[in-house]
């Protein structure tokens, strides 16, 4: 399936709708541009689609208007998210209220942590102390915490002989 790619004036016009405060990022997804803030994608492109991350209620709305589930393989829904109808670029307030929406709920989410931070309270447990863990960071620090196995036999006393051939 060839996924579809942003025009440079889709991607110039998410940049400016796109809130620029501190805490949010815009950087690639799924070959696309996204927008995170706490490491949860709330809005992006799909192609030059605006695709948004919202509660139920809002996407119901969205769908009336013209929009329809975000699928980025057919039959593959991604929960949360819609495709909004339309030129969202000739729809300036109304994209902007839909992106800054979704921001809101998204910033309400628990922080996601660096990738690679197992072991670590990582991005997560410096920006958000006192915050619950998800139970992803359990686990990676639960492995982080285990010793590693020992080998039966000493790793110099393993034979080194090529395989023999049938």
């Amino acid at each position: 399936m060839q996924m579809p790619r942003p025009s440079e004036q889709a991607k110039a016009a998410f940049a400016e709708l796109v809130p620029s405060e501190p805490t949010v990022t815009i950087k690639p997804m799924f070959g696309q541009v996204s927008a995170f803030v706490n490491g949860n994608m709330f809005c992006g492109l799909w192609g030059d689609e605006l695709v948004v991350r919202l509660p139920e209620a809002d996407l119901a709305r969205i769908k009336q208007e013209g929009g329809r589930d975000f699928e980025p393989m057919a039959g593959h829904k991604m929960g949360g998210y819609a495709v909004v109808g339309g030129d969202w670029r000739g729809r300036g307030s109304h994209a902007t209220a839909l992106v800054r929406r979704a921001l809101e709920i998204a910033r309400e989410m628990p922080a996601k942590g660096a990738k690679g931070a197992a072991g670590t309270a990582g991005a997560a447990g410096a920006a958000g102390a006192g915050r619950a863990k998800s139970a992803g960071a359990k686990s990676q620090v639960a492995k982080a915490a285990k010793p590693k196995a020992t080998p039966a036999r000493p790793p110099q006393a393993r034979s080194r002989a090529p395989a023999k051939k049938r």
